[in-house]
């Protein structure tokens, strides 16, 4: 949606930077995916999250194209390319853009309602969204151990303030305040069925 095949042509080895799975395209598909979305064709936007560093790994393929690992990172900055070029530019709504992102993944994965959806009994995951922040896609800012960022230098308005899981605050103000261990392992649900809370389980408070 923000990547083309041409990225892929940089100089320097830069390329190798943008060759993952699966590949870049022409710049034309561009509109054709933000359509799909809009329309309901496509239902989620994601990403399997799979960096190497420019520094000693992408360059094991310098001399064999084939060898270059397969991976970018992207995870870090989805939201905040979704809600600058999709909500902020009219492509999407708010509502829109939280379906792709966060409850038709918890249906697919078997995950809903617990995760996905702000009701009783769920598990309160909630990130409070600055639709005004100007921000700065930046390596030398990212929380990334990847040493580039695809989007390097794009400005965007609007990120996280604060996120939270199962009621508790984890990132506050851009710093990750969560305890070592804070997280849970969650079996998905059987097909057709729904992942609830177990019985006697408290309610977050948030």
């Amino acid at each position: 949606m923000f990547i083309d095949e041409h990225h892929l042509e940089g100089p320097d080895f830069e390329g190798a930077k943008y060759v993952f799975s699966p590949p870049a395209r022409p710049a034309y598909n561009h509109d054709h995916l933000w359509r799909a979305l809009r329309t309901g064709v496509l239902s989620v936007v994601s990403t399997d999250h799979c960096p190497f560093r420019m520094s000693d790994q992408k360059p094991l393929g310098r001399d064999d194209l084939s060898k270059i690992p397969n991976g970018g990172p992207g995870i870090e900055n989805r939201l905040h390319m979704l809600h600058h070029f999709g909500v902020r530019q009219g492509r999407l709504t708010m509502n829109e853009m939280v379906g792709l992102c966060c409850t038709q993944p918890a249906r697919l994965f078997g995950m809903f309602p617990r995760k996905g959806t702000i009701a009783v009994g769920g598990d309160a995951d909630i990130v409070v969204w600055d639709s005004d922040k100007p921000l700065t896609l930046s390596a030398r800012t990212h929380h990334s151990n990847a040493d580039y960022n695809m989007f390097e230098g794009t400005e965007v308005i609007g990120a996280p303030e604060t996120v939270l899981v199962r009621g508790q605050v984890i990132v506050d103000h851009d710093e990750l305040v969560a305890s070592p261990g804070a997280g849970q392992f969650l079996h998905r649900a059987r097909f057709g069925e729904e992942l609830r809370a177990p019985k006697g389980a408290a309610v977050p408070s948030t």
